[in-house]
């Protein structure tokens, strides 16, 4: 949905209805080693450790007792119920069931799809390269989907329709995203901007007020500029939200509500390649949610924007005849 191409994105009442439907059902069923990648950052290193044999052994630590778990991670089974309560579990038995659960998808999901999740290497044809950047992007969009907090996503959506102004933060490929989420609301009328220089956005920060809304983007939730922002924004009354792929990041510590992404890092593919597009999935999500509540001024902004870049449109040859 960009000016250049003046495209009309279709919104349509119905999908309201449909999307509050599913709602429940998303973020309920996030995998367990997806919620663990994202905790890794912030875990002491007996639990990273504990962590690591859980993600690489998935479908094995599923049938090791507490005992032979901390074992292999050279730690105690106290250590392994922290972990465990740190993930939202009871316990290590409901830990167990969710790894089974997570094992038993992954054998529907079958060799050929094992193969394509792991690492490209050195002697990998193009073929494969695009075969398995394909497959761990559509990965890097389903597992960001299964894990996203909807009740949160809820509140956010509440807290954009209401504000006054939206301000996002975001240096890096983080400022692509903070781009194209601007792009994305102010085309249907709501007063946005996006900064990726520390100095425009501490000075956009300070004239918000509690009307307003603060983003803060960062995939490793450790960037400083970011923080700085957002929280000279929260620190003016406005509510402010991180979208990053950690949720005990530094940048959590200073926002309101938390939104996270579960991008994968590869050896040739870093994080700020991979989390754009888990990223820009959590955007779209907010913005069909803004979108729906206020549908009859989203529609009418979207066919006004269109009408106005619709003549800079080349026309195709079966319009010239």
């Amino acid at each position: 949905m960009s000016d250049e191409d003046g495209d009309a994105p279709e919104v349509t009442a119905a999908g309201t209805a449909a999307g509050t439907a599913v709602g429940a059902a998303v973020g309920a069923a996030a995998p367990a080693t997806v919620k663990l990648r994202g905790l890794l950052p912030a875990l002491s290193p007996a639990e990273r450790r504990v962590a690591q044999v859980v993600i690489e052994q998935g479908a094995t630590a599923a049938g090791l007792t507490i005992t032979e778990l901390a074992r292999r991670a050279e730690t105690s089974e106290t250590t392994v119920i922290r972990l465990c309560r740190t993930m939202g579990f009871a316990g290590y038995p409901q830990l167990r069931l969710a790894l089974a659960a997570e094992a038993g998808r992954s054998r529907d999901d079958g060799a050929h799809d094992r193969a394509l999740g792991g690492d490209i290497g050195l002697s990998d044809d193009l073929a494969e390269v695009v075969q398995k950047i394909a497959f761990a992007d559509a990965r890097a969009i389903e597992d960001t989907g299964a894990q996203l907090d909807v009740d949160v996503l809820e509140r956010v959506v509440a807290a954009v329709v209401a504000a006054g102004r939206v301000d996002i933060y975001g240096v890096g490929a983080s400022a692509f995203v903070a781009q194209d989420f601007q792009q994305k609301l102010y085309r249907i009328g709501r007063i946005a901007y996006a900064w990726s220089d520390l100095h425009a956005a501490l000075t956009s920060a300070a004239l918000l007020g509690e009307r307003d809304v603060a983003f803060g983007i960062s995939h490793t939730g450790a960037t400083i500029d970011t923080i700085e922002a957002l929280r000279e924004a929260g620190g003016r009354g406005a509510l402010t939200v991180a979208l990053t792929n950690f949720p005990r990041s530094p940048i959590a510590e200073v926002a309101d509500l938390v939104l996270t992404t579960a991008a994968r890092e590869t050896t040739f593919r870093s994080g700020a390649m991979v989390s754009r597009l888990a990223q820009l999935t959590v955007v779209d999500c907010v913005f069909v949610g803004v979108a729906q509540r206020t549908y009859p001024q989203t529609r009418a902004a979207l066919e006004a924007t269109y009408e106005a870049v619709r003549s800079r449109r080349a026309r195709t040859p079966r319009e010239r005849r």
